[in-house]
């Protein structure tokens, strides 16, 4: 690609994002330009992944024999959130192995069809004492319905 040339822009849109979960804006998310700032995207993609593992795979965060520890992870923004706007971060699986799983995050302002911000997170499932272990049966049964097709 030439100096002159732009990236394609995302054509992912909520209808590549098997789920969807509502997340507030908060004051403190917005920096001295007016939007929230880049760091807090990651949040919201902690926030969207965890949850959903919690309520939908059943992830115990405090006894459980798995936990996912983020190595990769990654942001193109393309549009501008701001407090007191409230986002929906649209999540999915790009890549489901045996014992870690590549999500696909899309940030969207609540109630638009327009994509502000495209993302991935990569986890490696551990066990308690940090070596790898294969995704648990009943989390990557729940896994599977994210999986992008």
């Amino acid at each position: 690609m030439s100096k002159s040339e732009k990236p394609a822009l995302p054509e992912d849109t909520r209808r590549d994002f098997p789920h969807i979960a509502k997340i507030p804006t908060r004051w403190m998310d917005n920096d001295v330009y007016g939007h929230v700032n880049n760091v807090v995207y990651y949040s919201y993609f902690d926030t969207v992944i965890n949850r959903w593992l919690i309520a939908e795979a059943g992830l115990d965060i405090a006894k459980g024999a798995a936990i996912g520890l983020c190595v990769e992870s990654k942001c193109r923004f393309l549009g501008t959130v701001a407090f007191p706007d409230d986002i929906d971060a649209g999540l999915r699986i790009e890549k489901l192995g045996s014992s870690s799983v590549r999500w696909g995050v899309g940030i969207f302002r609540h109630g638009s069809e327009d994509l502000c911000a495209l993302g991935h997170f990569v986890h490696v499932f551990v066990d308690r004492d940090r070596k790898p272990i294969a995704i648990p049966a009943p989390m990557r049964s729940a896994m599977e319905r994210l999986v992008r097709s």
